[in-house]
């Protein structure tokens, strides 16, 4: 059996500042922001890290889209389509980063997948 953890959870944000700066005070997450990819991260110490996704037209608020490790999206994407399930966003790169793709299941809850570029961190 592959390992199908879950490696990363968004919460939708309006104004990552403000929701990282709560986050920060209520739980002690360590909250980051990179310039970059202009993201903000969230780490709670152990277990699994976040970051906050903007509001749009497919994140809305209580949306939290968890991210569950793939070895392979495409063939991923594929079965769950062929179960009764829409593909929402086909493989995509996050430069230097990994990889994702989005699925919605048959109820339209969405769920992320992910392979890392870097699977040693």
């Amino acid at each position: 059996m592959t390992k199908r953890n879950i490696v990363h959870i968004e919460i939708p944000s309006k104004d990552d500042k403000v929701t990282g700066k709560f986050y920060e005070q209520l739980f002690g997450w360590k909250i980051t922001h990179d310039e970059k990819m202009d993201y903000t991260m969230w780490e709670p110490g152990t277990g699994v890290s976040g970051g906050f996704s903007r509001l749009d037209e497919l994140t809305k608020v209580g949306n939290i889209l968890i991210h569950v490790d793939s070895e392979d999206i495409e063939a991923d994407l594929k079965k769950a389509e062929k179960l009764g399930g829409k593909i929402v966003r086909h493989k995509s790169e996050i430069p230097g980063i990994g990889w994702w793709g989005v699925f919605s299941d048959p109820t339209g809850n969405m769920l992320a997948l992910y392979t890392s570029a870097n699977p040693t961190r």
